[in-house]
C-alpha cells in the first residue's frame, strides 16, 4: 500500500553508509539547555481567508508584496512559510478541480490576470531563499459565513448532497466517504503538480460548536454510523472515526504521490481537559477540546504515524486562568509521542502580555519541542511590540536548519565534491558539485556554508558559524585584501533535512 515509502525505508535499512568525508556534525549537537543548537522549525502563517488585500492587487503588485514579505520574514529568521491556499474549497493556484478563490480576485472562479499562479510563484520564491513552503488547506469548509457566491465550477453545485449548513457555515459532511475521496483528490493534485514541502491543516475539522445548535449529520449517521454498529450514544466516536479515516487516507495519498512531502496538523491548543478524562490524563485546563468538541484525536494520529509534525495552537498567555501557556506546553511536551512537536504562538497576545522572552526560554528548555510557528505573519511584518526586532537580535540571531525527519529517511546525502574558488568578472566565488534531482529526495536539496577563522575548532554544530544556506552550488565570498585566513565548510542537506559530512576549503580573504 505504501510502496514508495517502503522503498525509501528499504534504502535506509539496507543501504551502506556514505563514504567518510573530512568533517561530520556530532549525532546530537546540543546547547546548554539540552536542545539541538542549530535545528529549529521557525514558521509563520500567511492567512488568505478574510484578507481583503489581495483582491485589490494586480499580479505585478502581488508579486512585489510577496517578495517584500518573504524578504522580511527571512530576515526575522523564519525558515518555513505556511500559506493558506484553500480557504473555502477553492484555490490560490491553478486547479481543474476547484475554482479560484474570491479572497484572491474578489469573485470566486475569476482567474488573476496574466495567467498568474500565486502558489507556484511563492514556492519558487521561498525556495530561492531556502525557506520551506507548506500548503495550508481547510479540509471541510466551503463557505466561512454561508454567504459565499459559489462559482459555477464549485463542487457544491454538482453535489449539494455532500454539504451541510451549520452556524451559517457551509461544510462538507465529514461522515460521507465521497467527501473524503474528494478532499484526497485535491491533495493528490497539489502534491503531484507543485513542489510543496508539506501539506498543512489547522484546527477546523468538525466545526466549533455553537451553543444549543446540533451538528446536522443525521442523514449520514443513519447511513454510515448505525450500519457500522454505532449507537446514538456513541455518535461522537463515529465522528472521531470519520476524521481519523480522513487523516489516514490523506497520509496514504501523500505517500503514494511524493513520499518526501510531509503532513502536518495544527490543532486547537487543548487536547482534553483533565476533568473530561477518566484517568486524569488531560491537561489542567478548562476550555474547548479537540477530542470531545472538534472530534480530532490528534494524539491517535501521532501514535499511528499519520502526521509528521504536530503544531498545537497554544495561543494563551502564561497565567491564563483557563488555559495557562506553561501548563499546556508541558502537557504537549509530555505527550509528543515521537513526532516533531512545534508550538503555535499568537503574536499579538504574547506581545501585549510582554511574554515573548519567558515563552521562548521556557519551551526551549523542554526536551521534545523543536520550534515555533507565529500567528499571523502580519504581526511580524508589522513588528508588533518589537517582536521582529527581538527575533532578529535574540531568538533567531543565527540561522537554523529545520529538524531532520529521520522517521521518513535517516541517511545523510553524499557530501559535495570539487570545492573550488575562482575570480570571475562578478567577484570571488566558491563553488562545488553535488548530485541533485527534483524527483530524488535523498540527494542534495540545499547546502550549508560555515566559516571559521584559521585555527578555530571546526564545530559545525555551532549555528553562529553558518554564513548561508542556499540551493545554489556556489557562494560569493566577501573578499577584502586577501590577508586573513579562513576555513569554509560546505555540507549538503536532503529533502528530509539530513545533513552530509562537510568538505573544507581554505581561503584567504
Amino acid at each position: 500500500m505504501f510502496k514508495h515509502y517502503l522503498r525509501l525505508l528499504a534504502v535506509v535499512l539496507c543501504g551502506a553508509l556514505t563514504a567518510c568525508s573530512t568533517l561530520r556534525e556530532p549525532a546530537r549537537p546540543v546547547s546548554d539547555n539540552g536542545k539541538e543548537a542549530k535545528r529549529e522549525f521557525r514558521g509563520a502563517w500567511i492567512q488568505t481567508a478574510f484578507q481583503g488585500e489581495y483582491k485589490e492587487m494586480t499580479p505585478a503588485r502581488m508579486k512585489k508584496d510577496f517578495i517584500r514579505k518573504l524578504d522580511y520574514l527571512k530576515r526575522c529568521g523564519i525558515n518555513a512559510i505556511i500559506f493558506q491556499v484553500r480557504p473555502e474549497a477553492d484555490a490560490f493556484y491553478k486547479s481543474d478541480i476547484e475554482p479560484w478563490s474570491r479572497f484572491l480576485t474578489g469573485q470566486q472562479g475569476v482567474a488573476p490576470a496574466g495567467d498568474f499562479d500565486p502558489m507556484a510563484f511563492l514556492i519558487e520564491e521561498c525556495h530561492k531563499r531556502n525557506m520551506e513552503f507548506h500548503a495550508w488547506l481547510n479540509p471541510y469548509r466551503a463557505s466561512t459565513a454561508g454567504n459565499t457566491r459559489f462559482a459555477d465550477s464549485h463542487i457544491y453545485h454538482k453535489h449539494p448532497e455532500w454539504f451541510v449548513t451549520y452556524n451559517k457555515q457551509i461544510l462538507f459532511d465529514p461522515g460521507l466517504p465521497e467527501c473524503r475521496r474528494f478532499i484526497c483528490r485535491v491533495v493528490r493534485d497539489i502534491v503531484s503538480r507543485y513542489d510543496v514541502d508539506a501539506i498543512h491543516m489547522d484546527d477546523y475539522f468538525y466545526p466549533y460548536p455553537a451553543a444549543g445548535l446540533a451538528f446536522p449529520d443525521d442523514n449520514s449517521f443513519r447511513k454510515y454510523g448505525l450500519s457500522k454498529g454505532y449507537t446514538e450514544a456513541r455518535r461522537g466516536d463515529w465522528r472521531r472515526e470519520n476524521v481519523n479515516t480522513l487523516i489516514r487516507e490523506l497520509k496514504r495519498t501523500i505517500l503514494l504521490t511524493k513520499p518526501w512531502v510531509r503532513f502536518g496538523i495544527s490543532p486547537f491548543g487543548i487536547y482534553r481537559n483533565k476533568k473530561s478524562t477518566p484517568d486524569g490524563s488531560g491537561s489542567d485546563t478548562n476550555g474547548l477540546q479537540n477530542y470531545d468538541d472538534l472530534y480530532a484525536d490528534i494524539l491517535y494520529w501521532v501514535k499511528q504515524g499519520w502526521i509528521d509534525y504536530n503544531m498545537p495552537q497554544v495561543y494563551w498567555e502564561i497565567g491564563h486562568p483557563a488555559a495557562d501557556y506553561i501548563t499546556l506546553v508541558k502537557w504537549w511536551d509530555k505527550h509528543a509521542e515521537g513526532a516533531h512537536l512545534y508550538i503555535g504562538q499568537d503574536v499579538a497576545r504574547t506581545m501585549k502580555a510582554d511574554q515573548l522572552t519567558r515563552k521562548m526560554r521556557y519551551e526551549r528548555a523542554l526536551p521534545h519541542i523543536q520550534g515555533n510557528c507565529f500567528w499571523p505573519a502580519n504581526e511580524l511584518l508589522w513588528n508588533n511590540g518589537g517582536v521582529a526586532d527581538s527575533l532578529r537580535r535574540n531568538y533567531h540571531r543565527y540561522p537554523a536548519l529545520i529538524p531532520a525527519y529521520t522517521h521518513q529517511h535517516d541517511r545523510a546525502p553524499k557530501p559535495v565534491s570539487r570545492v573550488k574558488t575562482e575570480w570571475t568578472p562578478e567577484g570571488f566565488v566558491m563553488h562545488w558539485r553535488a548530485k541533485q534531482s527534483p524527483t530524488n529526495p535523498e540527494l542534495a536539496s540545499y547546502f550549508v556554508i560555515y566559516r571559521f577563522r584559521d585555527g578555530e575548532p571546526l564545530d559545525i554544530s555551532d549555528p553562529s558559524k553558518i554564513v548561508a544556506t542556499t540551493r545554489d552550488t556556489f557562494y560569493w565570498l566577501p573578499y577584502e585584501k586577501g590577508r586573513v585566513k579562513y576555513r569554509y565548510v560546505v555540507t549538503a542537506v536532503d529533502r528530509f533535512h539530513n545533513e552530509s559530512k562537510g568538505k573544507i576549503k581554505k581561503v584567504k580573504l
